[in-house]
Parts: C-alpha cells; sequence; structure tokens
C-alpha cells in the first residue's frame, strides 16, 4: 500500500514516510551498543573519538568511537541516535499493542479492538500463507475487465481510494495562495524506482538495478501466477520509462511556485484532452470542485500523451503491476520476502527483513497511529517535559527575533514581515489536543487487506471532506510516537511529537547546554524552515506571497547560493557528491537552527558566566550536544540511495557544513587556518 506524498507540503528533520514516501525511512538503531556514561553534560563520552581532532573533523570527534563500535545488524539499513529512539518507540509501542491483543471479549468497533485485530491479522502468517493472492483477485480481475480508455480513467481513481498508485495522485491540501480554504491538488507518480534519473543513468550500479527491477517484476509475477511474467515486466519497465522522462527533477521538485498551477476543472482538457477528466473527477468523488492545482502540468500533458499512445493490454498490464506490488508485503511470505528483496536488498542493502512484529507496529502506526498515540502519551511523556518544551520554544522564537533585528545585511521592511511570520508560528509540542477519529473504519483479525482498503478509504474520504470547510488546525502530520519534528508553511506551524523529546535531543536532568544544543538546534531548524529558500516564500498566514524588498531577496538567494556550493563540496565514498541544491532547504533550517540555539542559550544564562562541567565550558557542551545527535550510519546502498532522493545532507555535512560557519564554534575549540574544518571568515556563510 503506498501513501500520499505528503512532502511536498511540510519540511521534516529527517526523512521520513508522511514528509517524504521512502522505505529507507522505517529502519532503526544498532544492535551492537556501546556503554554509554552520560555525564551531567549530558554529553556521551564513550561515543567519541579522541585522537581527532575537534578542528579537523568535530563530526567524527564526538561520534567516531560509536562509528567503530556499531555494526549495522542485517535487518536494519541506518544506526544513529535517530534510529535508537525509534527502537524504543518500537518497544513502548508493542508493548501496548500486545497488552490490547491479549484482551478477551474486544467490543467490535472500539479502538482497542480494532488496534488489536489489525495487528492480529497481519501476524497471522499461516492464514495469509494459506490464502495466497487470493485476497488481490477481485482487483485483477477488475483490471482484467477493463475495456476502454474512459475504464483506465476510473480504475486509476478507485485504485487510489483503496490505497494503490496510480500516475496521477489526488490529494487534498491547504491552498498555498488561499491558506483558509482547502484544494485538490494532482501529485505525478507511477514509478516503481526510487527516482526518475533510476531509469536514465548510466553507472553501472543504475544498470545493474534496472535489470533487478525487470527481474523482480518477473519473479512477482510468476508467484502471483501471472502469464508471460518476464514479457510483462519488460512491458511495464518501457512504460514506466516513458512516465519518468515526463518527471520533473528533485530540485525542479522542490520549487514551490512552480508547482503552483491552479487551474478551472472545465479547463483540465486544455492541459490534455486525452484523459476522461469527467469519469475521473466523478469516481474520485471531487466532480463538484471548480479548481484543482497541478504540481506538473508538463507531465499531465505528457501523460495524456501516454494514455492515447498506449494500448490497453499494455495498461492492464502496468494495472497488474500497481495491484500487486502495491499490496505485496501484505501477502503471503513468499511475496512478501521478494518484495523486501528487491526495496530492501538490492537498492538499501538491508541483509535481512525486521522481525514480524516490528513490521506489524509500524503498520498499527500507520493506519491507527492516534489511538496508539493516547495511550503513548499517558505513559511515555510527563507533564514536566511538555512545560520545558514550551519555555524552550518561546526562547528560541525571542533569540530568531533578536537575530532577524541584528542583520546587517537586510532592511527594515523586511524584518518587519519576518517579525510578523515569526510571531505568527503555532507550536504544537507532544500531542494533538484533539484526537483522530477512527469510527468509520472497519477491521477484522482474518482479513489483513480488507483492513488496510479500510483504513485507506476513511483516509481518502476525510482528505475529501474537507474540501470547502474549515481548515483543521488541530491536526498533526505525525504521531506522538514519531522521532522527528516538522514546518508546514501553510499553516505556519512548528510541530514537536513527544518521542523525539528524550536524549540525545533532550535530557531532563542534564545542564542546558547540551538540551539547547540539542533539541535547541531542533526548534531552530523547524523555525528555520519558515525562513529557508521555500518556506521565505509563504506569508504570515500561510499565504504563497512576497514579503521581501526586492534588494533583500537578491541577497537572500546570493547567500544560499554560497551554502549550495559550500554543501557541492562534499561527498560518500569519493563519487557520491551531495546536491546543494536539493538539500538546500535543510542545510539552511540546519545552519539557521544552530544559530539561533546558540544566542538562546546564551540568553538563558542571562549575562552569568556557563559553569565547567567535566571540564567542558558551556560552548563546547553546547556544540558537542549538537554534533551528537547527527551519528548515524547507513549501508552504502541506503546512503547512495538518499544522497540522490533525499533532501537532508547526511548527518556527517549536517554537522560540519553548520560548525563550520559559525564564528563562535572557531572560539570555543581553537580552529585556525590550517585546520581541516577552517573556512576563511569572508567565505563563511550567514544567513539569519
Amino acid at each position: 500500500m503506498k501513501s500520499l506524498l505528503t512532502g511536498v507540503v511540510c519540511s521534516s528533520l529527517l526523512l521520513l514516510a508522511g514528509c517524504n514516501d521512502s522505505a529507507t525511512t522505517t529502519e532503526s538503531s544498532a544492535a551492537v551498543e556501546t556503554q554509554k556514561t552520560v555525564l551531567a553534560s549530558g554529553i556521551e563520552r564513550a561515543n567519541m573519538n579522541t585522537e581527532i581532532r575537534p578542528q579537523d573533523d568535530f563530526y567524527m570527534h564526538i561520534n567516531g568511537g560509536w562509528l567503530d563500535a556499531n555494526a549495522i545488524p542485517a535487518d536494519k539499513t541506518s544506526i544513529g541516535s535517530f534510529y535508537d529512539l525509534r527502537d524504543k518507540s518500537d518497544d513502548d509501542v508493542n508493548a501496548i499493542i500486545e497488552e490490547l491483543a491479549a484482551a478477551k471479549n474486544l467490543t467490535v468497533g472500539t479502538d482497542e479492538q480494532k488496534v488489536a485485530d489489525l495487528f492480529s491479522s497481519f501476524m497471522d502468517t499461516e492464514k495469509l500463507n494459506a490464502l495466497g493472492i487470493k485476497p488481490i483477485e477481485p482487483f485483477l480481475a477488475e483490471v482484467a475487465a477493463l475495456a476502454s480508455k474512459d475504464d483506465l480513467a476510473k480504475f486509476f481513481a478507485k485504485a487510489q481510494k483503496i490505497g494503490l498508485d496510480s500516475p496521477l495522485y489526488y490529494y487534498v491540501s491547504v491552498d498555498a495562495k488561499n491558506s483558509s480554504t482547502y484544494a485538490g491538488h494532482v501529485w505525478h507518480s507511477g514509478l516503481g524506482l526510487p527516482d526518475r534519473d533510476y531509469y536514465f543513468k548510466e553507472d553501472e550500479r543504475f544498470v545493474e538495478m534496472r535489470a533487478a527491477y525487470v527481474a523482480h517484476i518477473a519473479k512477482m509475477f510468476e508467484l502471483a501466477g501471472q502469464e508471460n511474467p518476464q514479457a510483462a515486466a519488460e512491458t511495464i519497465m518501457a512504460l514506466e520509462t516513458k512516465m519518468a522522462k515526463l518527471h520533473w527533477t528533485r530540485v525542479q521538485t522542490r520549487d514551490s511556485e512552480k508547482r503552483y498551477n491552479k487551474f478551472a476543472t472545465s479547463d483540465l482538457k486544455n492541459v490534455t484532452n486525452n484523459f476522461n477528466w469527467t469519469v475521473w473527477l466523478e469516481t474520485l468523488g471531487v466532480s463538484d470542485q471548480q479548481n484543482i492545482i497541478l504540481n506538473q502540468p508538463d507531465f499531465v500533458a505528457g501523460f495524456g500523451d501516454i494514455v492515447a499512445n498506449t494500448d490497453m493490454a499494455t495498461w492492464k498490464t502496468f494495472l497488474n503491476w500497481q495491484v500487486i506490488g502495491g499490496f505485496a508485503s501484505n501477502l503471503s511470505e513468499d511475496i512478501a520476502a521478494q518484495s523486501f528483496d528487491f526495496y530492501g536488498k538490492t537498492i538499501n542493502g538491508q541483509q535481512e527483513q525486521k522481525p514480524r512484529w516490528k513490521r506489524g507496529v509500524s503498520l498499527v502506526n500507520g493506519n491507527l497511529g492516534e489511538v496508539i498515540g493516547k495511550v503513548y502519551v499517558k505513559r511515555h511523556f510527563p507533564t514536566e517535559a511538555k512545560g520545558r518544551m514550551t519555555t524552550l520554544v518561546e526562547n528560541l522564537r525571542s533569540a530568531y527575533g533578536e537575530s532577524i533585528d541584528a542583520l546587517e545585511w537586510m532592511s527594515g521592511d523586511t524584518k518587519k514581515a519576518a517579525r510578523v511570520k515569526l510571531a505568527a508560528f503555532t507550536p504544537k509540542i507532544g500531542y494533538p489536543d484533539r484526537w483522530e477519529d477512527y469510527s468509520a473504519i472497519e477491521i477484522s483479525a482474518d482479513d489483513l487487506i480488507a483492513n488496510l482498503i479500510s483504513a485507506d478509504a476513511d483516509g481518502f474520504a476525510k482528505g475529501v471532506a474537507k474540501l470547502g470547510g474549515p481548515i483543521h488546525t488541530w491536526e498533526w502530520g505525525m504521531t506522538p510516537q514519531t522521532v522527528n519534528a516538522y514546518y508546514n508553511p501553510t499553516v505556519n506551524e512548528i510541530v514537536f511529537p513527544a518521542a523525539i523529546l528524550q536524549p540525545p535531543f533532550f535530557n531532563l536532568e542534564a545542564d542546558e547546554a547540551v538540551n539547547y544544543g540539542g533539541i535547541g538546534a531542533v526548534i531552530g531548524h523547524e523555525m528555520g524552515h519558515g525562513f529557508d529558500d521555500q518556506g521565505s516564500k509563504y506569508d504570515a498566514e500561510g499565504n504563497m506571497k512576497n514579503w521581501w524588498t526586492e534588494q533583500d531577496l537578491a541577497e537572500f538567494k546570493k547567500r544560499s547560493s554560497q551554502l549550495v556550493e559550500q554543501y557541492n563540496g562534499y561527498s560518500m565514498f569519493g563519487d557520491a557528491q551531495i546536491n546543494g541544491e536539493l538539500t538546500l532547504g535543510e542545510n539552511i533550517g540546519d545552519l539557521s537552527g544552530l544559530t539561533i540555539a546558540y544566542r538562546a542559550y546564551q540568553n538563558s544564562l542571562n549575562g552569568a558566566e556557563a559553569p565547567v562541567i567535566d571540564g567542558l565550558t558551556g560552548d563546547q557542551r553546547f556544540f558537542m550536544g549538537y554534533a551528537q545527535i547527527w551519528r548515524q550510519k547507513h549501508t552504502e546502498k541506503a546512503q547512495r540511495e538518499r544522497i540522490a532522493t533525499d533532501s537532508h545532507s547526511p548527518g556527517h555535512f549536517r554537522a560540519l557544513g553548520s560548525l563550520s560557519n559559525m564564528n563562535e564554534f572557531y572560539e570555543a575549540y581553537g580552529i585556525k587556518e590550517g585546520d581541516k574544518m577552517y573556512i576563511a571568515p569572508e567565505k563563511r556563510v550567514k544567513i539569519w
């Protein structure tokens, strides 16, 4: 089952499903643990490598010991600070689910019954193996019965409503130029490989991956009992390649202004008259809508040509793949294993599947997450933590305002507008004030696919129901048990789920320096998204509206381009260069977050000298706290996939890139010309 790419409207701290749809986002922590000595300073000294000078590579100085001591387990592609907390969250959620699953005679229709039976339906492998592809045979039969291009348009819409992918992917979100209303949007999709470039690059690994993808499709068709699996796989690859040519690059897709293309639904025929818009809109249930926003009109136009020039037999083969591949991980173990073999092992280098219970936890979190969230926050989120976080957020907001006032390169008019936007930020901390209603979802213990279809249909219906109504300001894009944070520009909110508010990000027992370097920088990062190269296009009310003077905007772009150049100079494995344009928004968020968090930390001292703890000054602890939150390790395949598709830089450079631009870091560690982290003062980037 595939979820909506909400990453088009939010910026998260780390790549995650919900802000970016990727199989790499649910991997978790290290199997080999080093003994951690958490001092009053909050610095995990056992993770350090003191043989590496902080002046040469501060990231390795802080995290090198951990990197050497910890291997990536066979069932993971990534380990690190985020992933450790995700493992802990999985354990906590599993305990909640197990309690519910063990309960007897739960009343049908209650949240408790739904959680217990959804988990049970996934864990019952004996039943799933006995069923094979029987649960999806009705959909394969529907595909076989398609007789015309009008039928095709209808099936695209129907498939999406039950959680399958569609080349024209409809979703509802806030209208970026009228933030008091919702609008229907169309996203581009239809590809089975991670990105358009995977279809065209001639590097050996991409050539091999394309061949492996074709082999994978053929094997899946064979397991599903379909005829001519090899020919079908080649047909699908050819069709996907045609669609991939129409996809924008990741850099182009980041541009929120270019993505905003509002059309009257009656004018969609002028974009392409080779697709039955009337049937598609009616089947989606949105035929009464006057307007729709196309993120990539040229993709839509080109897709219409593909529809017209592709015979129904080819489309049926493609749709069979959407059905088989879309449901694969929730069918019999042989089909699920083959799906993992390609997406987990071939693409990301994960050698073994995660334990089934962990996959079950992810499934429940993804479909009934706020039911779990209610219990999670009662057990794992102390009231004190929310109070401390509220104070930290306001301290960061105050520091951001001071920084805006102090900018030498920005005029008074733009500063005033920036201050208005900053004041309008809505922080959400820990958990929602109003919980999601899952009453329309029907769950039974013996029909996993029907359960997932019910959940997806409910989610789609809720989206459509928003059209014409007020903005749901109470909604969260992440559950409380999610280890992440995000900024949403169209509602101008910053959101911090409960699960991230733990060490090393937030330590109630530690000195404030490490908290400002950790969660303070996270808060600043999300605030920074409101003022990055894309977030800065939105005003205080969430409307895409220019609030910059022409001169200030030119200077902002100049400074941003310097950051692009800096990150373009970083690479992994010698040949995997970081894309400074793709990662610009996150890099601005990191640099802004660290800069503002440092100012807020200094303000918190009220003019007093920071204590020296364990031989470390306050500034040193602050920067160490920042570097240790980015410790992470990925398989080479997973890291390469992230560099190609992720808007976040690797953790190593998230630390080095920001720190090397801060004069205060140079002072704290005596960094001078000749040291590897040294950047000449005139080349250090200062934006906010």
